[in-house]
């Protein structure tokens, strides 16, 4: 049984990075980021950059299949444990999905399987749960129905907006995936969390 201490990151971005930036600031502590990807040119990739980090852009031209391979072959070049999708606004199609089973991951603004899709927050206030939170999962083909590795629960304030519980939740989320990353280990090929 061979286990590596220090698991590589890849991370996938489409906007402004503040979910990357917690996962730059503490990297060092049982992983490393080596790439960030973005669908196109945006803040998050000005993050990675100042951070010393590769970068790489594949954006969405031409043939969807023809993107998807494009985007997992930049990935795959860097040989990551890890590939997480931090606000990357784009759904994978099965080549990436199949190349990187079992080590690609999501978070949610929502404590899944409850209110998945882009709309969680939203969605359950509307619904009026008193308790609602972020949630890290595997990606598969479904939205949002992968398995679930960690969930953080927030409490929905009385008369809280949209934007004031998301920022709540965001900062919750910013904090489970770098604990989700410092537990990782990579044990005979398989990421263990």
């Amino acid at each position: 049984m061979t286990e590596r201490a220090t698991v590589s990151v890849a991370v996938l971005v489409s906007g402004s990075g503040t979910l990357l930036q917690s996962i730059l600031d503490n990297q060092g502590d049982g992983y490393a980021v080596g790439l960030v990807v973005a669908d196109q040119e945006c803040a998050a990739l000005d993050r990675a950059r100042a951070a010393g980090v590769a970068t790489r852009t594949v954006a969405l031209e031409g043939d969807r299949g023809q993107w998807n391979a494009r985007l997992r072959d930049e990935v795959a070049a860097a040989d990551p444990d890890i590939v997480v999708s931090a606000g990357f606004m784009r759904v994978l199609g099965r080549e990436f999905l199949e190349t990187f089973e079992g080590r690609l991951i999501n978070t949610h603004p929502a404590l899944l399987p409850s209110f998945p899709g882009a709309h969680a927050v939203r969605d359950a206030l509307a619904y009026g749960v008193k308790v609602t939170g972020t949630t890290v999962h595997y990606i598969d083909e479904g939205v949002d129905t992968g398995e679930i590795i960690a969930q953080k629960a927030v409490e929905v304030l009385d008369g809280e907006t949209e934007e004031h519980l998301h920022e709540r939740i965001k900062q919750e989320e910013r904090a489970l995936i770098v604990d989700v990353l410092r537990r990782a280990t990579i044990t005979d090929g398989k990421v263990m969390f």
